[in-house]
């Protein structure tokens, strides 16, 4: 499914997931699995893809995994859509900067700023403010992006800080995580003329954002669901299909708990389950996958399946669906 056209230099509007790093049962990075996991983000209709991210586990890759997991997706892409990926891990602003531009190497479109690695919790805007726009002074003309991530701690971009960066015409997307209706449209308007995207990470939201003229979605439910974040993308505003639109909006409203839930081993589990040989392992602590998460997620499937079956929508696994 094509995405909707965009201002030149702009990311296009639709769905952009948060990638999984898939890693064979010794550790090590598994590039043959990454390339068949890109292909079915795009396959399921993804406007672009956003690796080296939190769902990558980018915090447990060393310095030289993060270029490699990100090359290798750009080379897989080949074009067909933009890529972005953090480039951002902490130090000072000068050796930020130069690993953002080690990233953008890669072939991305845009580098993403983790908003938490800028400043400290207890410094202010005012100083976030001052080393961002040393970053944007120390790193050309690449273009950036935002993303609230909560590790190390969650710092909100607001709608006033957004007002002051824009007009350097570097910030190009934004995985906004500020769970705020009203805060969101705001952020949505001061963007309005800038080659800027929000892409809202909360899927409550998800119908509201996009009517609030969100460029799209960058959520983790993509690592199980994607088609069907794909189709509500594409639908929110379509007149035809509202009841359909609220269906797929509670689907994602009530399993909110459980995709989050020993994440990212449990949309591991979910890809598994519905055809991709990717292994369960995953570097970061999040929790025992318990038989009762798997059985609570499969029965989630066959809901998403039976729903994706009612609305017309083709799975990317066709016939590999959890039985």
């Amino acid at each position: 499914m094509p995405s909707s056209p965009s201002p030149a230099g702009s990311l296009p509007r639709g769905f952009i997931p948060v990638m999984l790093t898939p890693f064979q049962e010794t550790g090590a990075v598994d590039s043959s699995t990454l390339a068949q996991l890109t292909e079915f983000y795009i396959e399921a209709g993804a406007a672009g893809l956003f690796a080296n991210c939190l769902s990558s586990e980018m915090y447990e890759l060393t310095e030289d995994e993060r270029l490699a997991v990100t090359k290798l997706v750009v080379d897989q892409t080949a074009g067909r859509v933009p890529v972005v990926a953090t480039g951002t891990f902490g130090g000072p602003i000068a050796q930020q900067a130069d690993f953002i531009k080690r990233i953008y190497a890669t072939g991305v479109q845009a580098v993403i700023v983790i908003t938490s690695l800028i400043a400290d919790a207890d410094e202010s805007d005012a100083v976030f403010l001052e080393r961002m726009h040393e970053l944007i002074a120390l790193t050309d003309d690449i273009p950036l992006g935002f993303y609230e991530c909560p590790v190390p701690y969650k710092r909100l971009i607001n709608s006033d800080i957004l007002k002051e960066l824009l007009p350097t015409g570097r910030l190009i997307y934004h995985k906004d995580t500020c769970l705020d209706e009203a805060e969101v449209a705001r952020r949505i308007a001061v963007g309005s003329g800038y080659k800027f995207g929000l892409y809202d990470a909360y899927m409550v939201n998800a119908v509201s954002s996009l009517r609030a003229g969100a460029a799209g979605l960058s959520c983790i439910q993509g690592n199980e669901f994607p088609e069907l974040i794909v189709w509500l993308a594409a639908n929110y505003d379509n007149a035809d299909r509202q009841d359909d639109v609220d269906r797929v909006q509670q689907f994602f409203v009530d399993c909110m708990d459980l995709v989050h839930t020993a994440y990212p081993t449990i949309a591991k589990y979910t890809l598994q389950k519905r055809g991709l040989p990717i292994s369960l392992y995953t570097r970061r602590d999040v929790g025992l996958l318990t038989t009762g998460l798997q059985n609570d997620m499969d029965a989630l499937v066959e809901t998403a399946n039976q729903l994706q079956l009612e609305l017309g929508i083709e799975s990317v696994f066709a016939g590999k669906l959890i039985e």
